[in-house]
């Protein structure tokens, strides 16, 4: 299936086809000069330097575009959407900078340089990323805001979640307290559903939060980020024993050495790697359910994650 596919609505064939990397270059370079702008250089001794080196010229990009996705198949306040997904970015970017430190993962290597505590110190990067956290919640409730009060509060209260002990955090401590252990697959899809589907799922849900989504379609978009955020994992995994580290632009196969569950080691290369199809088929269908009337993007995108090779 291409990319450029699009989805099964009634309007599909009365427009052009999609094409997923010019709409999101588009929209990558209003994320990158917000960024760019909202990420301070002059943060006390040295510390804006490492913000800035933590977030800026690396990375996917994927949970912004999550969110401008959906902000836009709502027909969502443009600036609550760009916010959201430079907030997203930025929580993103703090649990890398944390994950990476040698009292958890204890990596070197993260979107092809040098890790932050690497390049800066462990100190510096710890409060790098406190100070990317705030960030990403001063962003959503900026003093002139041309949004609504609620919408910046619904927005707050979703990243929060998906960011927390419901969501990324406990999935992390999920993952730390796994190490070595046997984990079926009931057990491993809780542990993602945390650590990697809630802040994909969160992304999607902030994007419809930035219009007036209906209860139909925000339980169908629901569906849609879960599924999606479980694929990025799998994928995840898979490619963690089949690419090497200059793809991944990360260490490759640290899982295994680290003796972490994934769902190779659960189930094998090839049932993950259908399993990864299956949700994908999950989320076009979320997508069919919502009756919105363009998901193009959001189609574009759970195929780009599933057929990814970093």
């Amino acid at each position: 299936m291409s990319a450029a596919a699009t989805t099964r609505d009634p309007g599909a064939a009365a427009r052009p086809a999609f094409d997923l990397a010019r709409w999101s270059a588009e929209r990558l370079r209003r994320v990158e000069q917000a960024l760019g702008q909202w990420v301070v250089a002059d943060a006390p001794a040295g510390l804006g330097e490492a913000m800035r080196y933590a977030v800026l010229d690396g990375g996917k990009r994927l949970r912004p575009l999550l969110v401008l996705a959906a902000c836009e198949a709502v027909g969502g306040h443009a600036e609550a959407g760009l916010r959201a997904a430079c907030a997203v970015e930025l929580i993103h970017a703090y649990s890398l900078v944390h994950d990476d430190m040698p009292c958890m993962d204890n990596d070197v290597l993260r979107r092809g340089k040098p890790t932050v505590h690497v390049k800066f110190g462990e100190a510096q990067a710890l409060l790098a990323g406190d100070a990317l956290q705030a960030l990403a919640f001063e962003l959503l409730a900026p003093e002139d805001a041309a949004f609504p009060v609620a919408v910046q509060a619904a927005l707050c209260r979703l990243l929060a979640r998906a960011a927390g002990h419901a969501g990324m955090a406990g999935g992390q401590a999920i993952d730390l307290a796994s190490v070595g252990c046997a984990l079926d697959e009931a057990q491993l899809r809780e542990m993602h559903r945390r650590k990697t589907g809630a802040l994909l799922q969160g992304c999607v849900l902030m994007g419809a939060a930035c219009g007036a989504a209906d209860a139909k379609v925000q339980a169908a978009l629901a569906d849609y980020g879960a599924a999606v955020g479980l694929a990025f994992q799998v994928i995840d995994d898979i490619l963690d024993v089949t690419a090497d580290s200059a793809t991944l632009g990360k260490t490759a196969g640290k899982d295994a050495v680290q003796a972490k569950p994934t769902y190779v080691s659960v189930l094998g290369l090839e049932p993950s790697r259908r399993l990864a199809r299956e949700l994908l088929e999950q989320a076009i269908a979320a997508l069919a359910r919502s009756g919105l009337p363009d998901t193009r993007a959001l189609q574009g995108l759970a195929m780009m994650v599933v057929n990814r090779d970093n």
